[in-house]
């Protein structure tokens, strides 16, 4: 109640309410591919290596008054530059890919916490990005938000065909002549362009969390991709918003109450279809 009191009354309730639904929109979309073709450990190491991104942009603005270096800008720069490594990595170094992509993850970090270290007056800035403070979300972050869902989305409803055979047999997809190599690496793309979406809402710790919990539990409710890109979608703005409604009033974090919600609602619908097959079982006997 004290979140639908102040929400007509403060901008930077109703900017967080947008961001959430913007993030939850392409979380569903790309977390469902992501899910599907099982790549959630360079999913995870493309979030990390955004800390570089943001730390490299506050240092350029407040060290050498650069104001073109936004932190979004720096992340989407990052979350690119690696989502091509890794994807290069992968596609070239299959026995050695776990620990390339250890390693990158590892380094990204490191290079963003060198970046935030130096730069005057802004390390208390990196629990905000390691753990997300969706309440301090700006217009212009969500205009650049806006530009990175269409992006995401179009490109998603554009090529679904293609990511869904690079997704789903990626042998069959070879013969029947598609450029599997390429899509791959715009699939990467797609997920470095969410992550960074989903870091302004839960922080880099959390994003592979909400990149994959609401696209886990569309996948028990649905058979189609399409159905579980949907529900996945509505899923993430529905937790995001309970998330922020009900840590506003006893000023909890946002973030990792979203992600709390959204794993007590995962484990809750794998209970739940363990007692219906359970109970099948039962009267089938």
């Amino acid at each position: 109640m004290d979140f639908l009191d102040a929400l007509p009354r403060f901008a930077f309730l109703q900017h967080a309410l947008l961001a959430g639904v913007l993030a939850g929109v392409a979380c569903g979309v790309v977390g469902s591919f992501v899910v599907v073709r099982r790549i959630t450990s360079i999913a995870g190491a493309i979030a990390h290596c955004v800390l570089a991104g943001l730390g490299a942009a506050r240092w350029l603005q407040v060290v050498h008054g650069q104001a073109w270096a936004s932190p979004m800008l720096g992340a989407v720069a990052a979350a690119l530059t690696a989502a091509v490594l890794i994807g290069v990595i992968s596609l070239r170094a299959k026995e050695r890919e776990d620990t390339l992509i250890g390693a990158l993850w590892a380094v990204g970090m490191a290079v963003g916490i060198l970046f935030i270290a130096r730069t005057p007056g802004y390390d208390q800035d990196l629990m905000s990005y390691l753990f997300g403070n969706i309440l301090l979300v700006r217009g212009s972050d969500l205009w650049l938000m806006l530009v990175l869902d269409v992006v995401v989305v179009v490109l998603c409803i554009a090529l679904y065909p293609q990511l869904q055979a690079v997704c789903f047999d990626e042998e069959f997809a070879r013969l029947r002549g598609l450029h599997v190599e390429l899509y791959y690496l715009l699939l990467l793309g797609l997920t470095a362009l969410t992550v960074v979406l989903l870091v302004t809402v839960v922080g880099i710790v959390l994003v592979i969390a909400l990149l994959t919990l609401p696209a886990a539990i569309a996948g028990q409710l649905t058979s189609t991709l399409r159905g579980m890109m949907a529900a996945a979608a509505a899923l993430s703005i529905a937790f995001t918003i309970t998330g922020l409604a009900v840590s506003y009033g006893p000023d909890l974090p946002a973030g990792a109450t979203t992600i709390v919600i959204a794993g007590l609602a995962y484990l809750g619908v794998l209970a739940l279809r363990r007692l219906i097959g359970a109970a099948r079982a039962s009267r089938a006997h």
